[in-house]
């Protein structure tokens, strides 16, 4: 298969009308290996049993969804990160054979990014979509939640697997680079509320909203989780960054949100890019 990829990729790239499909075919050819993976299937596995186990045993429809958001918050990044570091040291040899042929590096890295980003974004989808087909879903707003939890899930997967893509490219350890991909999902994820806080606690004299909400536009997991909470009346749970953050944006919070979160998409991955254009094979 590998030399039909190879033999396909230097045809469509040797004529610059079809040169733009260069990046989907890569992208057909990884997500037909990744699709196969165990891996993969654990991780649909995972939010599929979890999903069904908290509609069956978690009360109503809104009830597992407010605990799918933790869910989604502490295990998406984790997996993008990981995978995506694991992905991209293993597609390697495959990578170093393209550039080979007359393939536009850029092309290369969206056909790849597309490859990991797009089953790992399905196997979520499906994961959590399945069990609510099956058990039924309440009412029009528990939908409109249900597709919210996904587009930030997808958002999260796009947006850590860029940072994966530029950590791997970077460093050229694979166990240094797996090992920064950890501590950034340990920073991100458990570490930085409490970092927040001693920080708050420490300058609570000083006027420090804006600070506050500087610290919270820096971390995706933070404005996902305030976007999926507005969904709920549980503005306790938002933590104070999301309280500052939706008292001084207003009604206007969620869609605020939401922009800042693509930009957490868009940025890593130019910079990604960037580095891989640079880097040499």
């Amino acid at each position: 298969m590998t030399s039909t990829v190879l033999s396909s990729v230097g045809s469509s790239s040797a004529a610059p009308a079809t040169a733009p499909h260069t990046a989907l075919k890569v992208a057909r050819y990884e997500i037909s290996n990744i699709i196969r993976s165990r891996w993969l299937l654990a991780y649909c596995a995972f939010f599929f049993l979890a999903t069904d186990a908290l509609l069956r045993f978690g009360g109503d429809g809104g009830r597992a969804l407010l605990s799918l958001v933790s869910v989604v918050l502490f295990v998406v990044p984790l997996m993008a990160l990981v995978f995506g570091t694991t992905y991209l040291y293993d597609a390697r040899e495959f990578t170093e054979l393209l550039l080979a042929q007359p393939v536009g590096r850029g092309r290369l890295f969206t056909g790849l990014f597309l490859g990991l980003a797009v089953p790992l974004s399905l196997a979520l989808l499906l994961g959590i979509g399945l069990p609510f087909a099956w058990h039924g879903v309440g009412d029009n707003a528990q939908m409109v939640t249900l597709a919210v939890l996904g587009g930030c899930g997808v958002a999260l997967t796009l947006s850590f697997v860029a940072i994966a893509f530029l950590v791997a490219v970077r460093t050229e350890d694979r166990v240094r680079a797996l090992g920064t991909a950890v501590g950034i999902w340990l920073v991100l994820t458990l570490l930085y509320d409490g970092l927040v806080l001693v920080g708050i606690a420490l300058l609570s004299h000083y006027p420090i909203e804006r600070p506050v909400l500087a610290l919270m536009v820096a971390n995706p997991i933070d404005l996902a989780r305030v976007l999926l909470l507005l969904r709920f009346d549980a503005g306790a749970l938002q933590g104070y960054t999301g309280a500052v953050f939706t008292q001084f944006f207003g009604g206007a919070g969620a869609a605020i949100a939401a922009g800042i979160l693509l930009l957490w998409v868009a940025v890593p991955s130019l910079l990604g890019l960037r580095a891989f254009r640079s880097k040499d094979f």
